[in-house]
């Protein structure tokens, strides 16, 4: 059995999951404002865009950790393409 369908099944989920925590990612910060409120009344606002800079925050590395898997299995597929290539041209 080749491993070549193993390893396009692993790249698939590993993208699946990239775009699933982007998607995430973006949708938590869709409807924030750039502004800074300094009055009293608006601490129930800040307190709610704290909560939400936690989530960012809690999401980030897990996009960081899945884009670098993500990119090393396209670079293992590639490598695995390109050997079979060499190895198919000079043998």
């Amino acid at each position: 059995m080749s491993i070549i369908p193993l390893l396009w099944t692993l790249w698939a989920g590993l993208t699946t999951l990239l775009l699933v925590l982007l998607i995430y990612r973006s949708n938590l910060t869709r409807y924030e404002e750039d502004q800074v409120f300094l009055e009293e009344s608006s601490e129930n606002h800040n307190q709610n865009n704290q909560a939400l800079l936690k989530k960012v925050n809690r999401v980030t590395p897990l996009v960081k950790i899945v884009t670098v898997c993500t990119c090393v299995m396209t670079a293992t597929i590639l490598g695995f393409y390109v050997w079979d290539a060499v190895k198919q041209l000079y043998m």
